[in-house]
């Protein structure tokens, strides 16, 4: 049977509870008191209808102080969930993506890549290939590359493309932090270009590439 060693508390020891025959006082105020015994500390505690606190149980004799011990754990409480309210959780998402991945859906894919970045999230951007694929990687090294060189005003190249069996993968990581994204503000609205303009712009962001298109048919 296993025996169970003695409880450790993180809570300080206070008041009673300091069981030693001198301690270094910090008053109230902060002043240095000096070394006393602990029943002087103790006493001037009482006085001012406060706690002694053992801060430092470590040193020789242990550092103690005169404080508001209930007032004390609340703002120590406070802080830590403000520091918790405050750190940033990093998420990667995955998208995947084909060699022969038609004009539409490579922008289906981008607007999705695009949305995880603005909202502060790293990018792991997979390349499938299947088959007789798997012996032209260039295709798929050439989309990747130009995914990060359309949204290189958003995010940067982590992780550069790598090809791990079937798969090739690059993670893409945003340039505002993601406290600062949930924090910014919307961009003014613009004036959208005529319908045809509009259209032509799409078509010409959206095109692969033409030697990945050719590199791509002669695969088959």
């Amino acid at each position: 049977m296993l025996r169970k060693g003695p409880v450790i508390s993180a809570e300080p020891r206070i008041n009673d509870r300091i069981r030693v025959p001198e301690v270094r006082l910090i008053g109230y105020t902060g002043e240095q008191v000096g070394i006393v015994d602990i029943d002087t500390a103790l006493r001037m505690a009482d006085e001012v209808g406060l706690d002694l606190v053992e801060i430092s149980p470590d040193a020789q004799p242990p550092v103690c102080k005169v404080m508001d011990y209930g007032k004390y754990k609340y703002e120590a409480a406070q802080k830590a969930r403000e520091a918790r309210a405050n750190q940033t959780h990093i998420v990667v998402k995955e998208v995947r993506i084909r060699p022969k991945i038609e004009p539409h859906d490579y922008q289906t894919k981008k607007n999705q890549i695009e949305k995880f970045l603005k909202t502060g999230d790293k990018c792991k951007v997979t390349m499938q290939f299947r088959g007789r694929e798997q012996a032209r990687p260039e295709i798929g090294y050439r989309i990747l590359m130009k995914l990060a060189e359309e949204l290189v005003e958003i995010a940067v190249i982590e992780f550069a493309p790598k090809q791990e069996g079937r798969n090739m993968t690059m993670v893409l990581a945003p340039l505002v932090k993601k406290g600062q994204a949930a924090k910014a503000v919307k961009a003014p609205k613009v004036d959208k270009p005529p319908k045809a303009e509009a259209a032509k712009e799409a078509a010409q962001e959206v095109a692969v590439p033409a030697e990945v298109a050719v590199a791509t048919e002669a695969a088959e």
